[in-house]
């Protein structure tokens, strides 16, 4: 009975070792991933920003700027693989009361890594012919590293370079810092006023530029997003006569309150990192040790009783012959 229970102990105790390994190494990696389900609105603030009101027809300077940017997962459209979320912007003037702008955009991605699928419905703006690769930007790899990651620009239509920049600490939290630099780039064109830019054409057609300089700071391990700065610029620009017409001008950041948000909305993922990388693995390999060794132990322990019953029953039941 010993021998049996030893047997099954030492079997259990290396099963064990074994599941607490792969729950590290392989388990930990298939079951943590990025919601299907998710609602998360985060505000971002500007002081101090310059555009061109389309309402007024002129332009506006040192004001606040609000943009509220709403993302919500479409569970239905997803599937093991693959989250689908709609994300709604909304540019605000609080110092004006103005409206400034609005922008859509649906996004299909892998659920482990967060680059970007090309299925679902995935648009922007409504124009499901813009093909999104790359990273989605609303989360970053589980266990991101230090290096470049290309993500998906929604006014340049393609992917960028976000450089590692750096280390740095959101709420206890060790985050990396990735940058986004955008020199000028053309993103389209635009037909205004000759008299805008100084011009006595009546109208014109105008290249329009884009510079920016985006920053994302990331929990490596979960890959959420605690914290982002954008600084952008958006101008229209007349070669001829050198001016440009601002459009846009500001340095929008996100809000104390919307930074608690993402960091409680990533604790989740933290916690179900730690039971299944450290916390299981550590409690399933302290009880496999010792079922192994309590195993090996009661094995070792019958095979001795049964050398020793051996041994003794061969001294009591041997016979001196007397001599004849």
């Amino acid at each position: 009975m010993r021998r049996i229970t030893g047997l099954a102990l030492a079997g259990l105790g290396a099963f064990l070792l074994v599941a607490a390994l792969l729950t590290r190494t392989y388990v930990a990696g298939q079951m943590v991933k990025f919601p299907l389900n998710t609602y998360v609105k985060t505000t971002l603030l500007g002081k101090d920003v310059s555009y061109f009101s389309p309402s007024l027809v002129r332009p506006v300077t040192g004001a606040t700027m609000e943009v509220t940017d709403t993302v919500k997962g479409d569970g239905a459209a997803g599937s093991s693989s693959t989250a689908v979320w709609d994300e709604f912007t909304y540019l605000y003037d609080i110092t004006n009361h103005e409206e400034f702008q609005y922008s859509t955009r649906r996004a299909a991605f892998d659920r482990r890594t967060g680059v970007l699928v090309d299925c679902c419905g995935a648009n922007i703006g409504g124009n499901s012919a813009i093909r999104q690769t790359g990273l989605s930007g609303y989360v970053w790899p589980f266990g991101t590293q230090k290096q470049t990651y290309d993500v998906f620009d929604t006014t340049l239509l393609k992917p960028i370079p976000f450089r590692y920049a750096g280390t740095g600490t959101i709420q206890g939290i060790g985050v990396y810092r990735f940058v986004e630099r955008v020199a000028p780039t053309q993103t389209g064109t635009q037909h205004v006023p000759g008299s805008l830019v100084g011009s006595t054409k009546q109208t014109l057609t105008l290249p329009q530029l884009y510079a920016a300089t985006n920053t994302y700071w990331v929990d490596p391990r979960t890959g959420g997003v605690l914290n982002t700065t954008q600084k952008q610029k958006v101008y229209l620009h007349d070669a001829s006569s050198g001016k440009d017409l601002l459009l846009f001008n500001g340095t929008l950041a996100m809000t104390p309150a919307s930074v608690s948000t993402a960091v409680r909305l990533d604790a989740p993922g933290r916690t179900q990192l730690d039971w299944l990388e450290i916390y299981g693995p550590l409690i399933a390999a302290l009880a496999g040790l010792v079922a192994l060794v309590a195993g090996i132990v009661l094995i070792r322990r019958r095979g001795d009783q049964l050398r020793n019953s051996r041994s003794t029953g061969t001294r009591s039941n041997g016979r001196v012959q007397p001599g004849r």
